[in-house]
């Protein structure tokens, strides 16, 4: 396990490089982002462990980040300001574009992966926004109409875009239609509907509906995304079948802040949680693992070696199937093998 410190900084997320197998970048903010600069770091791991190759400091902390999927060097930041800042690691000291509609903090940042050369904000001021970097205004606004903490690109599908949000809703929005009274938004999904199946041992401890903070598409599966937030449960769903969660995995003892979807396998995905543990779950989907195609989730392993809330992960998307990276309040960046943790 290789360790990096952001002395007087902490981190909010962390992202490796698509570019890069030993490259992440890492963004958070002094006073746990209450109050005080914000700092982005390029970090390189290297055979004498991880060392930092270039930081930047920012009037506000950093939420979230992405990598540019056009340029290996530039990454794209969100901030407390609610400023959009676009950064390259070759480049001085201070952004190489910026953007500032928002009217609250940007919370959340992402490139879409299919047409690279657009890239999405949410913000807690109910909006998420369609963004090029060869233009100073956004295309496309998507009134939510609630505080939005995760927006996201499908990586299947240019044009189809999701968000989840204080109301805890699921929303499905797609680019293609007219934008209509329903603004493009093709489906609102209610998080916190029974699942479709009856989950032995699972009892809906939630008194409501409670904030969502997190979700992630499945990398195979193009109908497939999973949801995270305050109730410290897992959910699963399927486009096709909109009515509820097709899997629900309980196990966090607080919040989940973060979610991924392995790269590398259809079933495992990773969490992040105020519980201060990273934890590895497979969705019971994979039929060469004794699942049915649709089978129960269960927790694979856990890491609890950070000492705060633990608040961003991410794998590795080259060479062995387990790397990632995660990050916490308490001022560390991790990079562990999944595989360690994994029980069979």
């Amino acid at each position: 396990m290789l360790e990096f410190r952001t002395s007087g900084f902490n981190p909010y997320s962390v992202k490796y490089s698509p570019f890069f197998d030993s490259r992440l970048a890492v963004g958070g903010g002094a006073n746990f982002g209450l109050v005080g600069n914000g700092r982005l770091y390029a970090l390189n791991l290297t055979a004498n462990g991880i060392i930092c190759e270039k930081f930047f400091e920012t009037q506000d902390c950093l939420f979230d980040l992405t990598w540019s999927e056009q340029h290996e060097n530039q990454l794209l930041t969100a901030g407390g300001d609610g400023s959009l800042k676009l950064f390259d690691i070759a480049v001085g000291e201070f952004p190489v574009a910026g953007w500032q509609e928002h009217g609250r903090e940007v919370f959340s940042v992402h490139w879409n992966l299919v047409n690279k050369d657009t890239f999405l904000s949410s913000s807690w001021d109910g909006t998420v926004k369609i963004w090029t970097p060869e233009k100073k205004e956004s295309l496309v606004t998507l009134p939510v109409h609630s505080c939005v903490y995760s927006a996201q690109f499908s990586p299947h599908h240019q044009d189809v875009v999701t968000t989840v949000s204080r109301d805890s809703h699921l929303r499905v929005f797609d680019l293609r239609t007219k934008p209509s009274a329903q603004n493009h938004m093709t489906l609102a999904i209610p998080i916190h509907a029974p699942p479709k199946v009856p989950m032995p041992g699972f009892v809906n401890q939630s008194t409501g509906p409670t904030e969502c903070l997190t979700h992630d598409w499945n990398k195979y599966r193009d109908s497939v995304l999973a949801t995270a937030g305050v109730d410290g449960v897992i959910r699963t769903f399927d486009l096709r079948m909109p009515s509820g969660p097709v899997n629900v995995l309980p196990g966090h003892e607080y919040a989940v802040r973060r979610i991924s979807w392995s790269p590398h396998l259809s079933d495992v995905l990773l969490s992040a949680s105020y519980d201060m543990t990273c934890r590895v779950w497979t969705d019971g989907s994979n039929v060469d693992q004794g699942g049915n195609g649709n089978g129960l989730g269960r927790e694979m392993g856990r890491m609890d070696r950070h000492t705060e809330f633990a608040m961003g992960v991410d794998w590795c998307l080259f060479g062995a199937e387990g790397w990632c990276a995660t990050c916490a309040w308490d001022e560390r960046v991790l990079v562990w093998d999944v595989r360690d943790v994994m029980r069979g």
